[in-house]
């Protein structure tokens, strides 16, 4: 057997030109359905920003809430009910919103600010520059430095600008997991200030964090908090409806599967075509190993050893040139999303072997139907 993955190997890469063609199309494949999903990823993953920078456990959220962004606030007293639920180890209120900043050269930019429970400071970010403590100093605020941070003149500690016509300063500089979705600046304060300086409904609770005291009490806290008319979700389950809401209810999710179907598609037809052009060049030498005693199933091995050594070929190459110019963007473009996943490179990986399987296929059929008495009249 191994005699014949030789021979095998040397049929293939004997044709310099076929064998190229055949890469290029996998390759070309492969780079474009790892660079549309990687980019799907990456939205995805700053659509969550707020949820994977604050880190709690479970969040409470009006049930018609979608995406972390669009926040609907709650009355104080779902906290206090929350507070009282078997299982709840400490619950805390968060402020998620938007606001104009005027910087020193009169210009202004849009930011977000995240007001943070004043006892707890829970989901505070991790600080670069500055004290924690100061963020409790008359009119503190923490800057996030991420791709955003150049927007607001690159901010030092002491900073002063305008936040909604109030007096802001720069206490702090922190850095977060994961940049939001939006190219917008984000802001960390404490919970009542963002309430002072930012106009309001009556209702001021975005979210409530919520800490179980064990994974085991997750149901019976969702199930009280559902019986006050409210949606308690897990970390994981908001993040998942979050890219549930941008996959399905946006035109994004689908116009980026239709360009990683089109993708799979143009690899597909260039290589299978290009593979079954190559059976047929190589048809003789397929008919003279049939006549010296070569058996099918060993021509099959053959073929579907060609199939895989390509697919596979072309899908490392596909996935190093998509890294390496993933590396290169985010080192000219900060803003850029796209990440490299596991999923991501296991999909690519998957559509890869389909299209190995039926340019296998198309092979085989071709060279079972061979005569070697129909070879060597010829």
């Amino acid at each position: 057997m191994r005699g014949i993955l030789r021979v095998a190997y040397k049929l293939l890469v004997n044709d310099r030109a076929k064998f190229a063609a055949l890469l290029v199309g996998i390759t070309f494949a492969v780079f474009l359905m790892v660079q549309m999903t990687s980019l799907f990823a990456g939205i995805l993953n700053r659509a969550s920003a707020t949820v994977i920078n604050v880190g709690a456990r479970m969040w409470v959220m009006d049930p018609a809430v979608q995406t972390v962004a669009n926040s609907i606030p709650m009355p104080d007293y779902v906290l206090d009910a929350v507070r009282s639920v078997e299982g709840v180890n400490y619950a805390v209120p968060l402020y998620t919103g938007g606001a104009l900043v005027r910087l020193a050269d009169g210009a202004y930019q849009a930011v977000n600010v995240v007001g943070l429970d004043d006892s707890t400071l829970f989901g505070r970010p991790q600080l670069l520059e500055g004290n924690i403590s100061d963020i409790f100093a008359e009119n503190g605020f923490f800057v996030i430095k991420d791709s955003e941070f150049s927007k607001l003149e690159n901010p030092k500690l002491g900073t002063v600008f305008e936040l909604n016509d109030n007096r802001a300063v720069i206490v702090g500089i922190a850095q977060v997991a994961s940049s939001g979705l939006f190219g917008v600046p984000t802001l960390y304060t404490t919970f009542y200030r963002a309430l002072q300086y930012i106009p309001t409904t009556r209702y001021t609770v975005s979210y409530i964090l919520v800490q179980p005291k064990s994974e085991a009490d997750i149901p019976g806290i969702k199930k009280r908090v559902a019986a006050l008319g409210y949606l308690a979700l897990t970390d994981d389950e908001f993040m998942g409806q979050i890219s549930g809401f941008y996959m399905f209810q946006t035109g994004l999710g689908v116009n980026l599967l239709l360009m990683t179907v089109m993708s799979f598609v143009v690899g597909l037809s260039i290589s299978g075509q290009t593979f079954y052009t190559f059976v047929l060049e190589n048809l003789e030498k397929f008919g003279a190993l049939k006549a010296i005693g070569a058996k099918s199933h060993e021509l099959i091995y053959m073929i579907l050893f060609q199939a895989a050594f390509t697919a596979l070929t072309g899908y490392g190459l596909g996935v190093g040139l998509c890294s390496l110019l993933l590396a290169v963007a985010k080192m000219r473009l900060p803003d850029y999303a796209a990440i490299i996943t596991f999923p991501n490179l296991g999909m690519a990986f998957f559509m890869v072997l389909v299209i190995a399987g039926i340019s296998s296929y198309v092979g085989v059929r071709k060279v079972l139907r061979i005569e070697p008495f129909d070879i060597f009249r010829g």
